[in-house]
């Protein structure tokens, strides 16, 4: 008897998990991250607390949030082994997203001053090293002496710290610890639903978060904010942005930064990310490139709305992602492993979720191949 059960491809509209981490209400332009609304979250907290509400569904307190940073700050050394693999990875200028997935694989060795012996010990290591892997991978890729990791700067400063070797202005580190913690977690998609089948076959937590990247590298998933800000300088000033936007509109060019498959409005990211690189821009940085940013910004949604009504396609976090990743001095190749340092927070808690349901995710598939094929030997064909 045939199977006539409905196919989903992409499995669009079938809900695979329950979760208690984020919604995602894309008719609304609603974001959740464990009951928080996201413009509440995370403009206020640090890193730190993001990483512990997502893990223990509560808010630490003093003492618990000093004790939580001293444990992922004793996690942030790489094994010798990792290190010798980014040598080898960046002798061969593999792209930091291809060195990131490989040195996650090398996650539970033991690393100086420090022995993974259980899951939530794996998990600190995992997120403190994230930073680590990043940017002593991309100093290695320039000839540049490696930075090591500043026991007195919190994971966001501490990151920019070893990339630059310089510690970084506050309003700096406010806005990568808010972009942090904007992007944290979002829903069930591709790479954290990736975490979630490798870590329900009972595999282990460094396989489930290697398998994610591996997901996440993917244009169609990850995908590059960076064109988001090459339009801005395409366009360079105010005078020229009508006459360019609507040369792209009329050749049929795609405005980046606009549009999303989920949300059918504004995305609440984008408002959150817009107010943190303005108030870092105003305080480090280039409010001629943010005023245009703005000014483009407001133009696209208007002649979107002209030349494409009824579509509603409003900004997306791609576009305040870009301008706040470069007013830090990030270059493109380092946008996604950067998100890379806020997701993998997500896609652990998401495995910590699947791992209390002891439950494999298996999923059926219908067969519409030939049946009843006659064999012929090999000498007759």
């Amino acid at each position: 008897m045939l199977n006539t059960t409905e196919v989903n491809p992409g499995l669009e509209g079938v809900v695979a998990a329950d979760t208690r981490l984020s919604s995602v209400d894309g008719q609304h332009g609603e974001l959740l991250i464990a009951g928080f609304p996201v413009e509440t979250l995370a403009p206020k907290a640090s890193f730190e607390e993001t990483v512990y509400l997502l893990w223990h569904d509560t808010l630490p307190d003093i003492d618990r949030l000093a004790a939580f940073r001293h444990e992922l700050q004793a996690a942030r050394a790489l094994p010798p082994a990792t290190l010798e693999l980014l040598h080898a990875a960046a002798m061969e200028s593999i792209p930091p997203m291809d060195a990131l997935r490989m040195a996650a694989g090398t996650l539970s060795l033991p690393a100086p001053g420090l022995v993974v012996s259980d899951a939530q010990a794996t998990a600190n290591a995992v997120v403190a090293r994230f930073p680590t892997i990043i940017a002593a991978y991309w100093r290695l890729l320039h000839g540049d002496p490696l930075v090591d990791p500043d026991p007195q700067l919190d994971h966001a400063a501490n990151f920019l710290y070893m990339l630059t070797g310089e510690i970084p202005h506050p309003e700096r580190t406010r806005g990568l610890e808010t972009y942090l913690n904007t992007v944290v977690d979002h829903g069930l998609n591709a790479s954290t639903f990736t975490a979630r089948v490798i870590i329900a076959t009972g595999s282990d937590l460094v396989s489930a978060i290697t398998g994610a990247i591996g997901a996440l590298k993917g244009p169609l998933h990850g995908g590059a904010p960076g064109p988001a800000l090459d339009m801005v300088f395409e366009i360079g000033e105010v005078a020229s942005i009508d006459r360019v936007l609507r040369q792209k509109l009329a050749t049929g060019e795609r405005l980046m930064g606009f549009g999303h498959r989920v949300y059918r409005v504004r995305d609440p990211r984008a408002d959150v990310l817009a107010v943190a690189a303005e108030h870092m821009y105003q305080a480090a940085g280039d409010m001629q490139l943010y005023t245009l940013a703005k000014a483009v910004e407001e133009r696209a949604v208007a002649l979107l709305a002209e030349h494409k009504p009824g579509r509603n396609l409003q900004t997306n976090v791609e576009f305040y992602t870009a301008l706040l990743l470069h007013g830090l001095d990030l270059p493109t190749e380092l946008f996604t492993p950067t998100f890379a340092i806020s997701r993998v927070v997500g896609w652990i808690a998401h495995c910590f979720e699947q791992q209390a349901l002891h439950r494999i995710i298996r999923p059926q598939s219908i067969y519409h191949g030939p049946r009843d094929r006659q064999w012929v030997p090999l000498t007759e064909r």
